[in-house]
C-alpha cells in the first residue's frame, strides 16, 4: 500500500515580507496531511532565496529554527534529477505568501518542470496578487470596486504634489495606501491628512514599486472561501472584527485573540448570497483554480458591497479565515488538504491534454 502513496512537496519560507506567515501556514499544512495516503518532502526557501530540503521537525519550521537544524538539511537540491528527492515529488504544495510565491513566479517554474501543483495557475496568481490588475478584471465582471488611484514609484518621484492633489480630489480623507503586490496587510497605512498620505506612500514604496490609494469605506470586513476548479463552490461568508483601526499585520498576527472572527457573518441572507456570487465571479474573472479567498467590504452606512481583493494562496495558520470557513461548512483540515491536492492533479491533467503541435 505504501508504494502507492503520492509524494507531496510542501514549500515554505521564500523571499517575501510574508516569510514568517508562510512558516506558520506550512506547519499546519504539514501536520494535517494524511501520512497514510501521502509522503511529505519539506522544502524551505530562505530569505536569501536558497532552496533546501528539510527532514526535521515541522515544529522547527513553525518556530523559524529549521535552518539551524544542520543535520536534517540537504543543501544540494537538484531539480533535474528524476531519482532525487525533488524528481520523485508527485505534486508541489507551495505554502508561500506574497512575492516570489503567490504571484505566478513559482507557478511558472512548476509548469516548466511539468509538475502538478496546488493552487491557482500563473495568470490567476499574478493578477490576483496585483491589486490594480485584479480590480480591472473585477469591474469588467460587474463586481463593485472602491474608487482608487494607482501609480508607479517613478511617477511619485517627479510628481508628488500633482498625484497628492489628484488623490485628495478623487478620494478625499481618510485614504488607504497599499503596495500593489503584497499580502497579509504588509505595508498598508491609513492616512488622514496630506502629511500622513505622503508618508504612507513612502512606506508602501519600501515593499513595491507600484502603489494603490483607495477611498476609505467605513465597512465591515467580510470574507468568503472558494474551493474547486471550474465547478468551484463558495463557502459561508465570515466576518473579521479587527482589534485595531483596520485589519493590519499586527491585528492579524500579533494581537492574539483581540481580533475576532465570526462565522457565519452576521449579515442578511441576501447579502450572504451576493458575497458568494461575487466571490465565484471574481474567481472566474482571474481564471482561478484550486482555492482563493475573496475579501469584501459592506458599507456600514448604506449597505453597499464592494470587493477588496482576492488572495490566491490564503493563510493556513491557526487564525486564518480560509480553513475556518471551509471547515465551518463541514470539512476538516485533512480533508481540505487532500481536496486541494486532488484539484491540483486534476488541473495538471487538463493542462497536459492540450495540443502542443500544429
Amino acid at each position: 500500500m505504501a508504494e502507492n502513496k503520492l509524494t507531496v512537496g510542501v514549500i515554505f519560507g521564500g523571499k517575501s515580507g510574508e516569510h514568517e506567515v508562510s512558516l506558520n501556514s506550512a506547519f499546519h499544512v504539514i501536520e494535517a496531511i494524511d501520512r497514510k495516503k501521502y509522503n511529505v518532502v519539506m522544502i524551505g526557501i530562505t530569505k536569501e532565496g536558497q532552496w533546501y530540503i528539510y527532514n526535521g521537525s515541522a515544529g522547527k519550521v513553525r518556530r523559524n529554527s529549521w535552518q539551524q537544524d544542520e543535520e536534517n538539511i540537504i543543501r544540494e537540491v537538484d531539480f533535474m534529477d528524476p531519482e532525487g528527492p525533488i524528481g520523485k515529488i508527485d505534486i508541489f504544495f507551495p505554502v508561500l505568501h506574497g512575492p516570489n510565491g503567490e504571484d505566478g513566479t513559482i507557478q511558472g517554474f512548476f509548469t516548466i518542470l511539468n509538475k502538478p501543483y496546488v493552487g491557482c495557475g500563473v495568470f490567476a496568481s499574478s493578477v490576483g496578487m496585483d491589486k490594480v490588475a485584479s480590480k480591472i478584471l473585477f469591474e469588467k465582471a460587474g463586481i463593485p470596486i472602491v474608487p482608487y488611484v494607482a501609480f508607479f514609484g517613478e511617477e511619485w518621484a517627479v510628481s508628488q504634489e500633482k498625484l497628492t492633489d489628484q488623490m485628495e480630489k478623487e478620494l478625499g480623507y481618510p485614504v488607504f495606501v497599499k503596495p500593489v503586490n503584497m499580502g497579509s496587510s504588509v505595508g498598508i497605512s491609513k492616512a488622514k491628512n496630506r502629511q500622513e498620505l505622503q508618508g504612507a506612500i513612502e512606506n508602501a514604496l519600501l515593499y513595491d514599486t507600484k502603489i494603490l490609494a483607495e477611498k476609505f469605506v467605513d465597512g465591515r470586513e467580510i470574507e468568503c472561501a472558494v474551493l474547486g476548479n471550474f465547478h468551484a463552490s463558495a463557502s459561508t461568508p465570515g466576518e473579521i472584527i479587527p482589534s485595531r483601526e483596520f485589519y493590519d499585520y499586527e491585528s492579524k498576527y500579533m494581537d492574539g485573540d483581540a481580533s475576532r472572527v465570526v462565522i457565519p457573518a452576521e449579515i442578511t441572507k441576501e447579502q450572504s448570497e451576493k458575497v458568494k456570487e461575487y466571490a465565484l465571479k471574481a474567481f472566474r474573472a482571474i481564471d482561478g483554480s484550486g482555492l482563493c479567498r475573496a475579501d469584501f467590504f459592506i458599507d456600514k452606512t448604506n449597505g453597499n458591497l464592494y470587493i477588496n481583493e482576492v488572495n490566491t494562496m490564503p493563510g493556513f495558520t491557526e487564525i486564518s479565515m480560509y480553513p475556518k470557513m471551509v471547515m465551518h461548512d463541514g470539512s476538516d483540515y485533512a480533508t481540505l488538504i487532500e481536496k486541494l491536492i486532488e484539484l491540483g492533479i486534476e488541473k495538471h491533467e487538463q493542462y497536459t491534454r492540450k495540443k502542443t503541435e500544429r
